[in-house]
This record gives structure tokens, C-alpha cells and sequence, in this order.
């Protein structure tokens, strides 16, 4: 096969660092029952799946996150 020539750049206007998530405060929602995790880690909050903590985590800044809670609890993201 072929090797991709196709570079993976970070998006434009990207301004969130890589934080270091090792000893974060993981906490989970809908009182434990959920697959999802949240922490709050210098100023950004991270979200990971809790059924596999080793993959990437979603960090959101406290606008984006603001925006997705909101967006949620109007319903923006059901799937049924």
C-alpha cells in the first residue's frame, strides 16, 4: 500500500494546550451511571469516555463548554 500523502495539520485558530490529564479529578455524570467523564484541569475542562480512559479527551474552553451544556439541556443533541 501506498504511503498517504495527506499531512494532518492542527486546525487554524487553535489555541488549547496539551494538558497533562495524568492526575486529573475525573468525575462522572448522572451520578456515576454515565460513559461520560469530566475534569477541570488549568482553566480548560476535558471530557473522556469512561469505558476507555486511554483515548483522546475532548477540551473544551469554559465558553465552548458553556455552549454545549446550554445546547444540550435544549435538547440539541437528541437522537430520537
Amino acid at each position: 500500500m501506498a504511503e498517504s500523502t495527506i499531512q494532518q495539520n492542527p486546525l487554524a485558530g487553535w489555541e488549547k494546550p496539551e494538558l497533562d490529564l495524568s492526575n486529573a479529578d475525573w468525575r462522572s455524570g448522572s451520578r456515576g451511571l454515565g460513559d461520560v467523564q469530566i475534569a477541570f484541569v488549568e482553566g480548560f475542562i476535558a471530557m473522556r469516555n469512561s469505558g476507555s480512559p486511554e483515548s483522546p479527551s475532548l477540551i473544551f474552553t469554559p465558553a465552548e463548554w458553556g455552549a454545549f451544556v446550554l445546547g444540550a439541556r435544549e435538547g440539541d443533541f437528541d437522537l430520537t
